[in-house]
């Protein structure tokens, strides 16, 4: 944590108590998963009107039981179970990064080029395949997810440099204001439209347990907007840091039942996505 705080400008950060209200109707423990290195409880909750899943998960050892699938790069999308397959012996998987494409063309400003020469790509300055550079935009932050040797990282504008010295196996990006807050503070900029509205989410948490993370899946309902999710996720776990992932029609999430072998899909997959993030045994 003390790298994560040394990227974040803490003046004017804003405590997430009070900025929104949420409340939890019902909430329902679906699945229970145990072995020796991975235990999850997929449960189904009500949260602001919006059904939403929240995947708690422990690993014994995350560098090597978190594993990233990816579609061709540069070359097209793929369906989120296509993805899902290739990670052998995967208990869950979601959706991963946000992406350019001929639909979603947007890319930062600070990104040189056109939007062509990233289609089908992830967003990020930064782009880590099994420990293979894919992208590296020199003199462009960082704003995303990295998997290191104790686990999953967030990063909040970082030089690539700064991230590559520190030997990420994998990385997950999407907007550079996805990073959604930091021990308790929110990060989330309450004028950016995408913030406030309410969407379908994938988001993803650390939590002060060693090696545990949440995932929140927030449903087509009613959808959840940042600050909201920020105030519950705070409020039931308070996590570390928080992030939120592609969303939308591109969220995905699958699970496998204890002593089953196939995955199956919960919610989503609506289109195909660029990348997956998958835990496994």
């Amino acid at each position: 944590m003390k790298r994560l705080l040394a990227l974040i400008l803490l003046l004017g950060l804003l405590p997430l108590n009070g900025l929104a209200e949420y409340k939890v109707t019902k909430r329902n423990l679906a699945v229970k998963y145990d072995t020796d290195t991975l235990k999850y409880t997929l449960e189904e909750v009500k949260m602001n009107g919006t059904v939403c899943y929240v995947t708690q998960i422990w690993m014994a050892d995350p560098a090597r039981q978190i594993k990233k699938a990816i579609s061709p790069w540069h070359e097209k999308l793929a369906k989120a179970e296509e993805l899902a397959k290739k990670i052998t012996g995967a208990a869950v998987v979601i959706n991963g990064s946000g992406y350019v494409s001929p639909t979603y063309p947007e890319i930062p400003d600070n990104y040189p080029g056109t939007s062509a020469d990233y289609y089908y790509t992830p967003l990020g300055s930064l782009t880590v395949v099994d420990g293979e550079v894919y992208r590296n935009l020199e003199g462009v932050p960082y704003y995303g997810l990295t998997l290191e040797e104790d686990g999953l990282h967030m990063y909040v504008g970082a030089e690539n440099e700064e991230v590559l010295s520190h030997h990420p196996i994998q990385t997950w990006s999407f907007y550079e204001g996805c990073p959604m807050a930091v021990n308790g503070q929110s990060l989330v900029d309450e004028t950016w439209k995408f913030a406030t509205t309410r969407y379908i989410r994938t988001i993803i948490a650390k939590l002060p347990e060693e090696n545990t993370y949440v995932i929140l899946t927030g449903t087509s309902s009613h959808g959840l907007n940042l600050i909201e999710a920020n105030e519950f996720l705070e409020g039931e776990y308070h996590p570390e840091w928080v992030y939120d992932l592609d969303g939308g029609p591109s969220s995905a999430l699958f699970r496998r039942l204890q002593g089953k072998k196939t995955l199956k899909l919960i919610y989503g997959a609506g289109q195909r996505i660029v990348d997956v993030m998958g835990f496994v045994e």
